[in-house]
């Protein structure tokens, strides 16, 4: 397996470096709004400790961030009122990984509409930030 980069670019979000529409941070965890959402209110659940996937990473580290990709997806389930709730998380490129920084993929779905690719179609600013202020006003 190949080594975690750090010049990722959620661990340049989680640094700072670039923005993102945040739903809610702490020590461990960043929760931020996919920007290339396969559904309306799609979530990322990303923890800060560098690991590249599910593979390499710290059982101490999964055992703080399930519980967060559990609270977003009441909180999406919440705010949202989707008809269901996929929780999906990508190991290496052949599965679908785009980014190799660990992360958990919260998505909304809803009844007669069908999900968008993985990755492809930038959501519009204004859409992410009002849905990013309604999960996080749900946990």
């Amino acid at each position: 397996m190949t080594a975690y980069d750090p010049s990722n670019i959620f661990n340049k979000i989680i640094k700072g470096e670039i923005p993102s529409h945040k739903v809610y941070e702490d020590a461990d965890v960043l929760v931020m709004m996919d920007i290339f959402p396969q559904s309306k209110g799609h979530v990322l659940i990303i923890p800060k400790a560098a690991s590249r996937n599910l593979l390499d990473a710290d059982p101490a580290v999964l055992a703080r961030t399930i519980p967060q990709v559990q609270r977003v997806a009441r909180a999406a389930q919440k705010a949202l009122n989707p008809d269901g709730i996929r929780v999906v998380q990508f190991n290496e490129a052949p599965a679908g990984q785009s980014v190799f920084h660990l992360h958990f993929h919260v998505i909304p779905v809803y009844e007669g509409v069908e999900l968008g690719r993985h990755g492809q179609g930038k959501a519009d600013d204004a859409e992410l930030a009002a849905q990013a202020k309604a999960i996080a006003a749900a946990l």
